[in-house]
């Protein structure tokens, strides 16, 4: 049997209930980290009043071989979309898709990711050198996309300093569970006058990955009456990925201005563990412009900018014949306008535009021929008192879909209000309460037909609201001695939350079940917390503690949100002995028992992660390290995953590298 028909099958399985009942193991937090997503002015994660994560490059040089969720699925309140090693995209609090926004330097990036979890983002974490993780409500700078949460991936092609002399990084590595392979590195030139000259590089092969078990889960076979699986180990089919991408800049940086110019392109093959006979192939090119100016224009005395323009193609082969092919073609920009701190008041206005051709084509091509536009407008304000402040903001944008099934222009406003204290030394408190708003997208208006990578036939409606989200965040900081604590709360409700709603019918052609996308109420509640604990420094040798924790519950109208991770807690030692660095990680997921339509239960697993890192060199420069991950060979599945009864993560692995900048 396939697996699209045992998704088919399964699907239907969970109708008839339905209608029945009615590595491093991520990176150490730093508060006083400065965020660059957000906001045009500086504002420390210590200073935030909502739940930020900052992935720099010496922890993406120790980052797992993967995608940008795949990367990013250990931070507390983060997971995996994960289809397989070649497509993954951020999960936040739950949320995914459309409603988790993925920027390069602040810009969209014009790709289909968003569309379907088979379709990989057009950025690889290596590319990066830097990640910035928002979660919750971020659409004030961003638009109604990042309801949810924002992930932007900030590369240096444009350098917006100067250097002289020539700069750079490499990294190389191989991974035992799936005999891959990575090599990327970026190269920085100065040449004087204030320009500079990059160009950088990734390389990724990877064959199937191994599992301990056998990839068709326990629960799935037996609602199918198939044979109960095997339980040794085996390979994940189909489940390959091959990908090149290469980039150059150019920036200028003079006395109060700097800009730039840079160009990048990605191909990618990799096969989808969904469909044994079924690989994708992602080309993209991509051309990114930003800088920046110091001016005398009234209250403003900086300018920002940041353009790109992208032309992308997917497609999606069965056995080895083009079947259906994603076309994205756009082009989209910000101009921000920054105020100076006046007695701890920091404000901007800023405006953005987005113009995209999309289109499908190809037996699954769900969706027609679309034209999408945006224009937005948004101001962001903050004052800090030092022992206390208030911050807000507000965005008007509308958003345009016009294609044969849908028409629709929508108005979207979304404020937000924050007030915050620092009542003690190292404590920082913070409240913001946001109202946001999303239009509709292509998808959600105007789908119909078979959607294989979700086991679903998807019908979309014209008619749909725009979907209004209504939120508060509490937040808590504590930096002092050798102690770090980092806690997030946050309670959302949903008016108008798009979902879809099983029919109860079966399309005869595909014999995928009819799913309906719909609107009603929604809720979301849950937290975030880590944590760290210097206990023992002595010279060059230290001994340090780190835990965290997340939660989410989600409920719809129709019941359970769908995929929504179950709670989770880690804990990890590390110890420093000049140049060695060793670490320990456990952690544990729990299991979901609490689930929606075409979902079965997940179990509970506990990873057992440790890694060495030397730095023979007395600059440090060099590193060489070694990671064991899931040392006990345990199965474990991702409950947010629609692969996740037929592509568990990866087995036993270890991974060895090596790293050097310059």
């Amino acid at each position: 049997m396939s697996r699209v028909s045992l998704f088919a099958a399964a699907g239907v399985l969970a109708l008839v209930s339905t209608a029945a009942r009615a590595d491093d193991a991520g990176p150490t937090k730093d508060l006083h980290e400065v965020v660059v997503t957000g906001a045009p002015y500086v504002v420390s994660i210590q200073s935030t009043t909502t739940s930020v994560n900052v992935v720099k490059r010496e922890d993406l040089d120790l980052a797992p071989t993967a995608g940008l969720g795949d990367v990013l699925a250990s931070l507390p309140g983060v997971r995996s979309s994960f289809f397989g090693p070649g497509a993954s995209r951020p999960v936040i609090r739950g949320l995914s898709g459309p409603r988790v926004l993925v920027l390069n330097n602040g810009v969209g990036l014009i790709d289909a990711s968003g569309l379907s979890p088979d379709h990989q983002v057009a950025t690889d974490p290596q590319e990066a050198e830097r990640i910035e993780v928002l979660r919750g409500p971020s659409a004030l700078a961003y638009g109604g996309s990042a309801i949810g949460g924002v992930v932007n991936v900030i590369d240096q092609r444009i350098p917006s300093d100067y250097q002289d002399g020539v700069h750079g990084r490499g990294l190389l590595e191989y991974s035992t569970v799936d005999n891959g392979r990575q090599g990327s590195g970026a190269l920085r030139v100065g040449l004087g006058n204030g320009v500079s000259l990059t160009v950088d590089g990734t390389h990724r092969r990877a064959d199937d990955y191994k599992v301990p078990v056998d990839p068709i889960s326990d629960r799935l076979a037996q609602s199918l009456g198939l044979p109960t699986p095997s339980n040794h180990g085996t390979k994940v089919p189909n489940s390959y990925v091959d990908l090149d991408a290469f980039g150059a800049g150019a920036s200028w940086v003079g006395d109060g201005a700097w800009g730039g110019l840079a160009v990048k392109h990605t191909n990618t093959e990799y096969g989808s563990p969904a469909e044994e006979d079924v690989f994708i192939r992602l080309h993209q090119t991509r051309v990114d412009t930003r800088g920046g100016a110091d001016i005398n224009l009234g209250p403003f005395d900086k300018i920002k900018f940041a353009g790109g323009w992208a032309n992308y193609k997917h497609t999606e082969f069965e056995g080895g014949t083009p079947g259906t092919t994603f076309l994205s073609k756009g082009e989209e920009g910000r101009i921000e306008l920054v105020q100076p701190n006046r007695g701890g008041w920091q404000g901007a206005l800023g405006f953005q535009g987005l113009h995209r051709n999309f289109d499908a084509i190809g037996d699954e091509a769900l969706i027609p021929a679309t034209k999408i536009n945006e224009l937005g407008v948004f101001t962001l304000q903050r004052l800090d008192k030092g022992g206390w402040g208030v911050e807000g903001g507000a965005r008007v944008d509308t958003r345009s879909v016009k294609n044969i099934r849908a028409d629709r222009d929508f108005t979207n406003l979304s404020a937000s209000l924050g007030v915050f204290a620092r009542p003690a030394d190292g404590l920082f408190l913070g409240l913001a309460l946001s109202r946001t708003s999303r239009a509709p997208t292509e998808e959600e208006l105007s789908s119909d037909g078979p959607h294989p990578a979700t086991g679903l036939y998807e019908v979309g409606d014209a008619a749909l609201s725009k979907e209004i989200s209504n939120s508060a965040d509490a937040s808590l900081h504590y930096a002092k001695g050798g102690w770090s604590i980092d806690l997030h709360g946050y309670y959302v409700r949903y008016e108008n939350y798009i979902d879809q709603f099983a029919t109860g019918a079966v399309d005869a052609n595909s014999g995928l079940p009819i799913f309906q996308f719909i609107e009603g109420g929604a809720r979301f509640y849950g937290y975030e917390i880590e944590t760290s604990w210097e206990a023992w420094r002595d010279g060059d040798r230290s001994l340090s503690f780190e835990a965290g924790s997340d939660y989410v519950r989600g409920t719809t109208s129709l019941g359970p949100a769908p995929r929504i991770p179950p709670w989770s807690v880690s804990g990890k030692a590390t110890y420093v002995d000049g140049p060695f660095t060793g670490g320990l990680e456990v952690r544990h997921v729990a299991k979901q028992g609490r689930v929606a339509a075409v979902e079965l239960p997940t179990d509970a697993y506990t990873l057992v992660n440790a890694s060495l890192v030397v730095r023979p060199l007395a600059d440090q420069d060099l590193k060489v390290f070694l990671e064991a991950s899931n040392l006990t060979n345990v199965e474990a599945r991702e409950h947010a995953s629609f692969l996740k009864d037929v592509a568990p993560l990866p087995g036993r692995n270890f991974r060895l590298g090596v790293g050097y900048q310059f």
